[in-house]
C-alpha cells in the first residue's frame, strides 16, 4: 500500500506522551499517530453517517415533535422521582 506524509505541529508535552506511549507498546511514534488518527477518523465517520441518517429521517416526516418528546421526558422523570 502507498504511503503519504503528514507534517502537523503541536506541543512537546504532546510528542513526549506519544513517544512515552509508543515506548510502552514497543511500536514506533509512526504507529502510535497512525492509530489514534484512523480511529478518530471512524468515530467521526460514524457519526457524520448517523446525522445523515437523522436529517433523512427528518426530510421523509418520520421524527418526533420537541413539544412531545419533552412530555415524554417529563412523565419519565416524574415516575422516577415517584418511585
Amino acid at each position: 500500500m502507498a504511503q503519504s506524509s503528514i507534517t502537523i505541529r503541536t506541543d512537546p508535552e504532546l510528542v513526549g506522551q506519544v513517544a512515552a506511549l509508543a515506548l510502552a507498546m514497543d511500536r514506533t511514534r509512526n504507529w502510535v499517530i497512525e492509530d489514534a488518527l484512523r480511529q478518530y477518523v471512524e468515530s467521526q465517520a460514524w457519526q457524520v453517517e448517523g446525522i445523515k441518517e437523522a436529517m433523512g429521517s427528518l426530510d421523509r416526516g418520520e421524527g418526533l415533535d420537541h413539544e412531545d418528546v419533552m412530555a415524554e421526558m417529563d412523565a419519565f422523570l416524574a415516575g422516577q422521582d415517584a418511585a
